[in-house]
């Protein structure tokens, strides 16, 4: 069995982050959403769980940071090629989200940045399967 990872971000706004998300492509599991928190799809084992700061904060022991201020996690995101690099981080500026560094090409690498309406850090990146050595 595969392990499945599921990310819990605190949003202030459930109904806006769940929009900038449908926005850059991402899917909900209705299964496992209600009005104080959605499950985005990222792939068949990864989720993000946005929750609402008060379902947040029945999980959590400690306060909730403003992500606009302070970095606690950065989530980085492998897709398959260039473009969908450079197409997820234009989408994210476009539905509100901040780009707070250019893009870095290290050549066998291409990495965007992006922070979405809550202060979260994605990054998004491609990186060429021949330089990855088995």
């Amino acid at each position: 069995m595969s392990t499945k990872m599921f990310v819990n971000l605190p949003v202030q706004n459930l109904a806006k982050s769940k929009a900038f998300y449908k926005a850059l492509g991402f899917s909900f599991n209705p299964q496992f959403s209600d009005d104080t928190g959605a499950c985005m799809v990222i792939s068949e084992h990864n989720y993000a769980m946005l929750l609402t700061h008060e379902k947040f904060k029945s999980f959590a022991t400690k306060p909730i940071p403003d992500a606009h201020k302070t970095t606690g996690v950065m989530v980085a995101l492998a897709l398959e090629s260039k473009q969908a690099v450079d197409d997820m981080a234009a989408k994210a500026v476009r539905g509100g989200g901040k780009e707070p560094k250019p893009k870095q090409d290290y050549g066998f690498m291409v990495q965007r940045t992006f922070e979405d309406p809550d202060g979260h850090t994605w990054e998004p990146f491609w990186m060429d399967p021949a330089h990855v050595q088995t």
